[in-house]
């Protein structure tokens, strides 16, 4: 497990700050956070059950609840409150963040989304 030695959550840029004994350090945006939430209701219950959310470009942590010796729960203003950040999983998106946010990109461009929660794409095909 690789427990953090410090976590900050910046108010005015909503992002999380981690820091690790090994000093390792990582900058995680609410967005990210919110849009890989290890919740069911983001990932489903089962593999090709996620639920690709959109529109959470101004999504802010409101609330971090520690979680015995091996998490936190990260509530946000938008009402979602159901995901257990694990170290490790906390870790992993710091570690994959660049590779994890491209694929999010990606997959809003694909199914015709927008981060943005007042703008809504429509295509149309010619």
């Amino acid at each position: 497990m690789s427990t953090p030695s410090a976590i900050n959550y910046r108010k005015q840029s909503r992002v999380l700050e981690i820091s690790y004994p090994d000093g390792a350090s990582f900058e995680l945006s609410s967005e990210l956070l919110r849009v890989y939430s290890p919740s069911a209701e983001v990932r489903g219950h089962g593999p090709g059950q996620e639920v690709l959310q959109s529109g959470k470009k101004d999504v802010a942590v409101s609330e971090i609840k520690p979680v015995g010796n091996y998490a936190v729960q990260l509530v946000f203003d938008d009402g979602h409150d159901t995901g257990i950040y694990s170290w490790d999983y906390l870790r992993e998106l710091g570690e994959q963040r660049e590779a994890m946010w491209q694929r999010y990109l990606e997959r809003l461009d694909e199914a015709g989304m927008n981060r943005d929660p007042d703008v809504q794409v429509v295509r149309i095909d010619l």
